[in-house]
């Protein structure tokens, strides 16, 4: 029987998804003798109310982002996640059922709440049997949940965030600072890609239209009028919004190109020369991993309020929510042949890391010895 390696995920936001996807990706690729499950327990078990639950998350941060920011904090401060464990009883029994029949040789958690469902699947009794490791998916400001349950070994994005869970009261030596997991694209030197040299006078910007959508109208009509740039927007499935947008750059078809639902997003990044775009966990650190610089239009309170300081921090971009502002900014940033953006570009080095999900996986099957 071949070993088996378990990845719990929640569709609570698209970093957890992506870390495990990009993660199940790298065991395969380095060992394609592994049997390797991505799985949701919370959709597993409880169907249409996690369905309810995570469109009422998305509408919270989206909608309502104090009111998150709240909640947020209160999960931070507070132990209601342990309190709660009694409601997860159905998904604790598939859990413990499962690894009694399946028996894996590692598990690894992109969610915080998985920690408390297995410690007391084992009633806190350690040594598991198995190798537990948690993928932190945020940076720098990191709720305690995320160590609060336990593991044999944390990986988080940055030496940053590295110091940040130490400082909070994890053990220096179960703290690795190995990187986000993004996929494999990023990594392989045979898949990795680069934009036009900045000195042959046209810009490429990636637009990621997932928020602020409201605005994208005037975005867009204040980044025309700069006759450098040549736009991408990524408008996802919204075919409202992409047509909304057709009309309005008619004419400009030269210069703006729309992409729908793609998994070319690697491919995109790697060939422009600046995002715009929230400050999501997956998509900053996808952007890092690409080293195209960003310019963050929303920051939802709480859990991607690091991933601005990572980027401030590091200076690798800025922070506009203001359209008009918006457009002001790139403006500056392309002045003096671009140089605030090549200064950005060369900053990403510090943070470059497109192999981490096959450090990761690399350091999980070491510490299981498969």
């Amino acid at each position: 029987m071949h070993p088996r390696v378990l990845i719990l995920t929640a569709g609570y936001g698209e970093g957890h998804n992506t870390a495990a996807r990009c993660l199940a990706a790298a065991f395969q690729h380095l060992r394609p003798d592994l049997e390797v499950e991505v799985a949701d327990p919370y959709a597993v078990c409880y169907g249409s109310f996690n369905d309810f639950v995570r469109r009422a998350y998305i509408t919270a941060i989206n909608k309502t982002p104090r009111l998150w920011q709240a909640i947020y904090w209160t999960l931070d401060r507070t132990p209601l996640v342990q309190w709660l464990q009694w409601t997860s009883a159905k998904m604790e029994r598939w859990l413990a059922l499962k690894l009694e029949q399946e028996r894996p040789a590692i598990i690894c958690s992109t969610y915080p709440s998985y920690n408390f469902t297995l410690a007391r699947i084992h009633e806190g009794h350690r040594p598991f049997p198995y190798v537990q490791g948690t993928v932190i998916t945020d940076s720098i400001s990191i709720n305690s949940l995320w160590i609060k349950g336990p593991s044999d070994v944390f990986y988080v994005p940055n030496e940053a965030t590295a110091r940040t869970v130490i400082a909070r009261g994890l053990e220096a030596e179960a703290v690795r600072p190995l990187g986000f997991p993004v996929q494999l694209a990023f990594a392989l030197p045979e898949r990795r890609l680069s934009p036009p040299p900045l000195d042959a006078g046209r810009v490429k910007v990636l637009y990621i239209l997932n928020s602020g959508k409201t605005h994208a109208a005037e975005v867009v009509q204040g980044l025309l009028r700069n006759p450098s740039l040549d736009l991408t927007l990524a408008v996802g499935r919204d075919t409202r919004l992409r047509d909304k947008l057709a009309a309005l750059t008619a004419g400009q078809e030269h210069r703006v190109q729309f992409i729908g639902w793609t998994d070319q997003m690697p491919q995109l990044m790697m060939t422009h020369h600046l995002l715009i775009t929230k400050a999501g966990g997956a998509t900053v650190q996808e952007a890092l991993a690409a080293g195209i610089p960003l310019l963050l239009n929303q920051v939802v309170p709480g859990q991607e309020e690091g991933n601005w300081f990572l980027v401030r921090d590091h200076g690798c971009g800025d922070l506009v929510p203001d359209p008009s502002a918006l457009v002001r900014r790139i403006d500056a940033v392309l002045a003096d042949g671009a140089s605030e953006l090549r200064r950005w570009r060369e900053n990403l080095r510090q943070l470059h890391r497109p192999d981490a999900a096959l450090r990761i996986a690399e350091d999980l099957l070491a510490r299981a010895k498969c």
